[in-house]
């Protein structure tokens, strides 16, 4: 923790006045006037007292701050708590200020937030603010700045708290229009129209059929129902959705709307997938803040966070080549379909469709620009090609 030390505006504090004073006490001891020197005793002693009452309340302060969820969409809003406790006999005055990001603003116009409190000793004192996110991202609360003194405020004295809150806001969700993705796995449908079924696990039940072997009858559901019940299992391969962000292009061209754009998509089409009960995965060859940039295929009651905690942290800066890190995350993968999500149509969006089409990976191309005329190459990339405003809605592209 840092101390630094302030001083308000008052003649106790002022050097010239103190030295002042003290001449009016010689004076008054030397000509023995008593009523002058008992009110520069007075002044003096005041002044002094403060002095060493302040720097004596910065001990034994404690300082705690939580906020009542550390995750959430843009739109929504968290509460900050702060608590102040002065752990000593010596009663002080405390100020807290908590400085804030600009993507986390204070519910009720706040430039900054602020609390005032005089604690008397073992006391302790509670602030709560209200903050509304603004935009996706990580951002910081915090550390709290505490000032604290003397009663009379002439001698404050301020430390910083040495943790911060992160505070992760998730990419906005939009609604999109139906489109088909990708389809390469034979059994990747649901339930009980697959054609190959895992035993292990269980999706629900049903009435049985009588040409279904026996050993799938659910005893203590049939006794339940007071009729013949069996298991309706899970496939045996679910179907794979690898979504795939290249950040190099947005950076190039300089578009953050965009790349915002592109990430709400991507993060409304991994909830979509998720609730469809698919195994989604996330690969991007940009900068991710704190994290991986590979996220494996699989479906897990944690995936689809872990999707959105990616692209909250993801940043429009490339960090090498889409292609090379998609050769790490593919190098035990199969049956894989992937969404590609992209800029423009260029040279580079070509290179990854190539190598898509020689790993046999049926591709949806979507960009949010073209150079070219776009009808003449909506074709060229041996896949699906959509404009990114064809599969949001259009009330999402007005928000």
């Amino acid at each position: 923790m840092e101390t630094l030390e302030s001083r308000l505006p008052s003649i106790f504090i002022v050097p010239l006045i103190q030295f002042l004073v003290g001449v009016c006490l010689f004076i008054a001891l030397l000509h023995g006037r008593r009523d002058l020197t008992v009110l520069a005793l007075i002044v003096l002693g005041i002044t002094l007292g403060a002095r060493l009452w302040s720097r004596l309340s910065l001990s034994r302060i404690g300082c705690v701050s939580m906020v009542d969820k550390h995750r959430l969409f843009p739109g929504e809003s968290l509460l900050l708590y702060m608590s102040a406790e002065n752990r000593k006999f010596l009663p002080v005055w405390i100020q807290m200020r908590v400085p804030v990001e600009g993507a986390l603003d204070p519910a009720f116009g706040e430039t900054e937030l602020t609390g005032e409190s005089g604690l008397l000793w073992y006391q302790q004192a509670r602030f709560r603010w209200e903050l509304i996110a603004r935009h996706r991202g990580i951002h910081r609360v915090g550390p709290a700045h505490i000032q604290v003194g003397d009663l009379f405020g002439f001698f404050p004295r301020e430390k910083r708290t040495g943790g911060d809150i992160h505070v992760i806001v998730y990419p906005r969700l939009v609604p999109l229009k139906p489109f088909a993705l990708p389809r390469r796995d034979f059994f990747g449908v649901p339930g009980a129209k697959s054609p190959v079924q895992d035993p292990v696990y269980i999706l629900g039940t049903r009435d049985y059929q009588h040409l279904r072997p026996a050993r799938h009858i659910h005893w203590k559901a049939s006794a339940r129902h007071n009729r013949l019940q069996e298991k309706v299992f899970e496939p045996s391969e679910q179907e794979h959705i690898l979504l795939t962000v290249e950040a190099s292009q947005f950076e190039r061209e300089n578009a953050p709307d965009s790349f915002e754009a592109a990430l709400e998509v991507v993060g409304s089409l991994a909830v979509q997938s998720y609730r469809r009960g698919l195994a989604v995965g996330l690969v991007t060859n940009g900068v991710v803040e704190g994290g991986p940039s590979i996220l494996p295929i699989r479906r897990s009651p944690q995936q689809l966070s872990s999707i959105l905690e990616i692209l909250a942290r993801l940043k429009m800066k490339a960090d090498g080549c889409l292609k090379d890190t998609l050769r790490r995350a593919l190098e035990s993968v199969w049956a894989v379909s992937c969404v590609h999500f992209s800029y423009e149509q260029d040279e580079g969006t070509l290179a990854t469709a190539q190598y898509f089409f020689h790993k046999k990976i049926p591709t949806i191309f979507v960009v949010c620009a073209s150079r070219a005329p776009w009808e003449s190459t909506r074709h060229t990339l041996g896949g699906k090609v959509h404009r990114l405003d064809e599969i949001r809605m259009a009330e999402a592209r007005k928000a």
